[in-house]
């Protein structure tokens, strides 16, 4: 047998190995020539649910379907090359039973070669990270803030601006971990709970509205690229795409309109006949 050549991807020891060192730099990624332009920069692409909002237009990550991170996921991988790649498991694809999560996280990593899967880690959420980890997944907890959760907090809220909250946050913190997780993205909660978790965990922690004490920081590409009018608090807008984009259009609509696109350069002509 020929040994097949494969380009070296991030593993999960090297994603573990920058607990206290160089930060993480991890973003989302929905399709493959996104993927392609992040690849260079990131160490972490993360196949987010969030693409239900911020590419199908959702209200929520809540709709958000297994065939649909498949889908995006298999596009990630094909436009990236050393990034590790991360598939979040949608609404309902995991909280039932640990079986229910190994089948799905299976099927997750069979159909797209993705080298993690990453669920939000609740209380009950322990039992379904150690049942993967064990059975050769590898998991990223996702604590504080939980877009699934939605409809129980009654909206996007930060966490951990109370004891309560900030002892629960912790908790769930230090269950995914002591479960087996390679590392845990803390969202939406306060700077100092985020300093204290980072400290408190032995597994990497990956901030999204938190601290810049966490061992690295994530953000929703298209938030980052300025696309939307509105972005969250936790956004810093490294370009306005929204304002490109629109204008380049504006552009070429006006061109059409008024028949100067396409010029001679844009057009083919009739090839004349060889002598």
């Amino acid at each position: 047998m020929s040994k097949q050549t494969q380009t070296a991807r991030k593993t999960v020891k090297d994603i573990a190995a920058a607990k206290g060192a160089t930060p993480l730099v991890c973003l989302t990624a929905y399709d493959a020539p996104t993927a392609a332009l992040l690849d260079a920069h990131a160490d972490l692409l993360l196949v987010g649910d969030s693409v239900g909002m911020v590419v199908h237009g959702l209200a929520s990550t809540v709709g958000v379907t297994m065939e649909m991170m498949i889908l995006h996921g298999q596009a990630v991988m094909r436009g990236s090359k050393q990034a590790f790649v991360v598939v979040d498991m949608p609404f309902g694809s995991y909280e039932t039973n640990a079986d229910q999560a190994f089948l799905n996280a299976a099927r997750i990593m069979k159909e797209t070669g993705c080298q993690a899967v990453k669920i939000e880690s609740g209380a009950y959420a322990a039992h379904q990270i150690a049942h993967l980890v064990e059975r050769g997944v590898p998991v990223m907890g996702h604590v504080g803030l939980r877009p699934q959760a939605i409809n129980v907090d009654g909206g996007f809220r930060a966490k951990g601006r109370t004891l309560d909250e900030r002892s629960r946050v912790m908790a769930e913190a230090k269950a995914a971990e002591e479960a087996g997780a390679f590392a845990i993205v803390i969202e939406g909660v306060a700077e100092d709970l985020a300093a204290e978790i980072t400290a408190a965990v032995s597994c990497p922690t990956i901030g999204i509205g938190a601290s810049n004490a966490c061992d690295g920081q994530i953000l929703v590409t298209p938030d980052m690229l300025g696309l939307f009018d509105w972005t969250p608090k936790f956004v810093r807008r490294y370009a306005d795409l929204n304002t490109a984009i629109s204008q380049a259009v504006a552009a070429y609509a006006a061109d059409v309109r008024a028949r100067s696109f396409p010029a001679k350069a844009e057009t083919y002509s009739l090839r004349k006949p060889e002598a």
